[in-house]
């Protein structure tokens, strides 16, 4: 069988490589068809080289070019559903209907739009003029970006078509993807896609780059090249914090999304009002991709008492009925029952599951936890670890001052969830939870999962470490993503005629925002 090609260099093209790999049917553990390269370093090395020479060009191309592209890549997509549902199902699992047909293949191409929209309006760039001083800025291009795509989104966060793709290209910086190795072929699919937009928009064929695997070692020296410009990575907290110091090292900015257990917490008004209802929600929210969500809720604190008890023994009994759906690969189950039993040892004790199926496929039991808050407390490190996948734990605390010290133990976070009571019965607490938890998380949510992040501009997908790898930026939420991929630029007492369009006098858009004197208008 034929070894795929990467796409380096404004066009596909045999790899350099040495050693292959394949994707797997994690519903049956079959082989998939296709061999995928695992690139040496002269293909990262000619990319980098590639995306140096266009970086130059795209830099000053105009915006509406790059929002033709964004919205061509989405409209091809969209002309190639059923053969990229059909590829990514089988690669990982996920529902082809509702889950990829319905729900990430349309976000995948609507933030592709809204990044279209942005990249024409302009405001993204924040431009600031202060004309008694002469001195103007702006948010420019920071030069190649390299994104590495997860595992758990084979569209809308891939490093060829999501997010964070769509941010870097609307910002006008070539970008060099890393596929995940768990959907390659889906990824292959997405680029081709990406390449005949391209040409249709007219922008330089090497704008994008991917590259399916690399070598760790590669991995780390690709991050930490001088001509990158900045580097985003969603994936596991070891491979994130390896990839953080060699980039830092190199003084390069690197966005990540690491880990997170996005605690629900469940107020004792609540749970008298509508117990057996939110145990219901939190097995949906748990379940959710089998549990493979960035913002799956993987800790419910409540406090000690009857209602607690009940809903802990609904959710059991609700994971006990629902059939375990497939992980992602053999990996992210061999992970799973890693962690799941490290957080035994480290003093949560099994309400139901806790092992792998056997058979064929990468499923495991539907996995409750129980921990109290006193035993919490004396291991918060190792009680906080992240079993990624259909698992979460209860923390039951005595009284309120130790649920707060619980919160207060937590790490960084996504999101953070309170349910209270509807009457006000808990709003006094809830005055005192909040403004423990607030800190603690990116997102703060009330009466309402953590699991749907909707892409609207004032969302933000970030959060204190280890969510992320720093709390001021957002992965989800066009335009305030768009600022990962900007440099600041000022320019003091330079002549009209040599400023860029968006701090000249006139507006090169009359739609855009920016900052004149003191005043933001669209003068």
């Amino acid at each position: 069988m034929a070894l795929e090609q990467v796409l380096v260099a404004g066009g596909w093209r045999d790899a350099k490589a040495k050693s292959t790999f394949h994707a797997e049917d994690p519903t049956t553990g079959e082989t998939l068809e296709g061999v995928f390269p695992i690139s040496e370093w002269h293909d990262c090395d000619d990319a980098l080289n590639a995306a140096v020479a266009v970086a130059g060009e795209l830099r000053t191309a105009p915006a509406e070019r790059l929002a033709d592209f964004l919205d061509l890549f989405a409209k091809k997509i969209e002309e190639n559903m059923t053969a990229l549902v059909s590829k990514a199902n089988a690669e990982t699992g996920l529902a082809a209907v509702p889950r990829l047909r319905d729900v990430e293949l349309p976000r995948t191409t609507t933030q592709l739009r809204q990044g279209a929209a942005a990249a024409r309006e302009g405001s993204w760039t924040q431009a600031v003029i202060d004309t008694m001083a002469n001195i103007r800025s702006h948010y420019a291009p920071i030069g190649p970006v390299v994104v590495f795509g997860p595992n758990n989104f084979p569209f809308a966060f891939n490093g060829i078509s999501g997010g964070d793709l769509t941010a870097a290209i609307a910002t006008g910086n070539p970008v060099i993807a890393k596929a995940n190795p768990l959907h390659p072929g889906t990824s292959k699919l997405l680029a081709e896609c990406a390449v005949a937009a391209l040409a249709e928009a007219g922008l330089p064929p090497s704008t994008l780059q991917m590259i399916y695997r690399t070598s760790k070692e590669d991995g780390l020296r690709l991050v930490s090249d001088p001509r990158i410009g900045a580097v985003s990575f969603t994936g596991s907290r070891e491979a994130g914090l390896r990839l953080k110091a060699a980039a830092e090292s190199a003084g390069k900015p690197i966005y990540l999304e690491m880990s997170s257990l996005n605690p629900v917490i469940l107020l004792p008004g609540a749970l008298r009002e509508r117990g057996q209802q939110l145990a219901t929600e939190l097995a949906d929210s748990c379940l959710a991709a089998s549990g493979q969500f960035c913002t799956s809720p993987n800790l419910i604190l409540m406090i000690a008492g009857d209602e607690a008890e009940r809903l802990a023994a609904d959710l059991a009994a609700i994971l006990d009925q629902r059939p375990p759906a497939p992980l992602l690969s053999a990996g992210s189950l061999k992970g799973l029952d890693e962690n799941v039993h490290a957080l035994i040892a480290s003093g949560a004790t099994v309400v139901t599951g806790a092992e792998p199926i056997g058979g064929c496929g990468c499923r495991y039991k539907n996995t409750l936890l129980r921990a109290t808050a006193t035993r919490f407390l004396a291991n918060p490190e190792g009680l906080q670890r992240e079993a990624f996948g259909n698992a979460t734990m209860v923390v039951t605390a005595q009284d309120i001052d130790q649920l707060r010290q619980v919160i207060g133990a937590l790490e960084g976070n996504l999101t953070g969830s309170i349910y209270s009571s509807k009457a006000g019965d808990d709003d006094t607490v809830y005055v005192e939870i909040a403004s423990e938890l607030r800190f603690k998380v990116g997102r703060l949510l009330n009466d309402k999962m953590p699991t749907g992040v909707a892409l609207s501009p004032a969302m933000n997908h970030g959060g204190p470490y280890p969510a992320t790898g720093h709390p001021g930026f957002t992965a989800v939420g066009i335009p305030a993503s768009l600022l990962r991929f900007g440099a600041l630029h000022c320019y003091d007492n330079v002549r009209p005629d040599r400023l860029p369009a968006v701090l000249q006098n006139k507006s090169p858009n009359p739609a855009m925002w920016r900052r004149i004197d003191g005043n933001w208008t669209r003068g």
